[in-house]
C-alpha cells in the first residue's frame, strides 16, 4: 500500500526530436509499468512533449531517467522538470490531445 507522504508529482517539458518517433507511447508504457498516473501530450507550438506524472517519488525519478533517454529514434536535447504535490486528479496514464 502506498504511503500518502511518499506521493508527489512532476511536470516536464521534453525538447528535441520527440515528435513522430513514438515518444508519447514510450512514455505511457513506462509510466504504466511504474504504476504512475498522469498524461503525455505533444506541444504544437514548441514541437516538444509535455508530461504530467504523479506517484511515488522513486518511480517518478525512474520515469524521468527514461524521459532523458527517449525511444530509439528520438533525440532528447533538454528536459525541464518542476516538482509539485500529488493532486490525485488522475486515475490512469493517458496520451492527451496536443496542446
Amino acid at each position: 500500500m502506498n504511503c500518502h507522504y511518499s506521493l508527489t508529482s512532476f511536470h516536464a517539458t521534453v525538447r528535441g526530436r520527440v515528435q513522430g518517433v513514438f515518444f508519447r507511447a514510450f512514455v505511457r508504457r513506462h509510466a504504466m509499468a511504474l504504476g504512475l498516473t498522469g498524461y503525455v501530450r505533444n506541444l504544437v507550438q514548441s514541437r516538444g512533449v509535455e508530461v504530467e506524472a504523479e506517484g511515488e517519488r522513486s518511480q517518478l525519478e525512474e520515469l524521468l531517467k527514461r524521459l532523458h533517454e527517449g525511444p530509439r529514434r528520438a533525440n532528447v536535447e533538454k528536459v525541464e522538470v518542476t516538482w509539485g504535490d500529488n493532486t490525485g486528479n488522475f486515475s490512469d496514464f493517458e496520451i492527451g490531445k496536443s496542446a
